[in-house]
Formats: C-alpha cells, sequence, structure tokens
C-alpha cells in the first residue's frame, strides 16, 4: 500500500511541480487523484501540507552566509537523522550544494516528515524538493541531481 508522505511529495514532485501548467494550482484536484492512486486520504493531506509549509514561509532565507558554523545537532535530532544522514547533509553543506540556512530547511522538513527512519535517499529527495522551492538556488539544485543519479547509475554497475 503506497502510504508514505515521503512517495507522495515524490510522486508529486516528479509530476507535478515542475510542470509548465497550473496542474497543482487546484488542490481538491490534485488530491483527488492521488486518492485515486491509492494513497490514504490522511497522508495525502499531510503531504500537501508539509509542501505548502515549504513554499510559505517567509523566514525560510536562502542567505548564503559566509561564516562556517558548527552544527550541534539535538540528542531528538540524532535519534530520528542516524550518523549517516547527518554526515551526508553536513557533506552537501561542504560541497556548497547547500547553505548553513538551507541545511536549517533540510532538516526541519526531514523531521516534519514524521517518518520512523529516514535515510540518504530520503534525505536526497528533500533536499530537491527544498532547492526547487528556492529561486536562484538552480545551479545547486543542477549539481544535487547530478550527484543523485550519478550515484545510482553507479549502483547499477
Amino acid at each position: 500500500m503506497k502510504d508514505s508522505v515521503l512517495d507522495i511529495l515524490i510522486r508529486l514532485f516528479e509530476n507535478f511541480l515542475d510542470a509548465e501548467d497550473d496542474s497543482i494550482s487546484d488542490r481538491e484536484a490534485l488530491k483527488a487523484e492521488l486518492e485515486q492512486e491509492g494513497y490514504p486520504e490522511a497522508e495525502i493531506e499531510r503531504a500537501l501540507v508539509w509542501l505548502e509549509s515549504l513554499a510559505s514561509d517567509p523566514d525560510r532565507t536562502v542567505g548564503e552566509g559566509t561564516a562556517r558554523a558548527m552544527r550541534v545537532f539535538s540528542g531528538s535530532e540524532q535519534v530520528r537523522l542516524d550518523t549517516d544522514v547527518r554526515g551526508y547533509l553536513l557533506h552537501l553543506e561542504n560541497l556548497g550544494i547547500l547553505s548553513a540556512a538551507q541545511r536549517e530547511v533540510v532538516i526541519d522538513r526531514l523531521l516534519a516528515l514524521e517518518a520512523d527512519d529516514i535515510d540518504i535517499e530520503q534525505l536526497k529527495w528533500v533536499v530537491l524538493m527544498v532547492l526547487f522551492s528556492q529561486p536562484g538556488q538552480e545551479n545547486a539544485y543542477q549539481r544535487m541531481e547530478d550527484l543523485v543519479f550519478d550515484e545510482r547509475r553507479d549502483a547499477m554497475h
């Protein structure tokens, strides 16, 4: 059964968010289409709220910042985000794909998924969604997309 909020977000991201038309503008039609595909109504609602929060929070700034700050993860973050996920997130920041502010948005959105286990694949999708949602981040988005798909191709060989 399709029931993960992230599954729904990935579905929306792959099929609607990059669309040139207004196919995502009608929330109820989108919700009905997802229900028809077998996603539970409660999970669809959570996914749409997740997306709306990403798009509408005025406190989310892209700010590049020049100072390098050390990120200390709280106990609850350490429980939800294992060592590999935290390490990969900081790796993306070191590569310049994420700024410190974007890293915080990604952490917030990962925790908002309320998933029991968060893995690196989920992290990658959330990073792509965060970068896609922020204007002027086309280069970082492309770098992340290349990184994701290059790693997938390597895994196939």
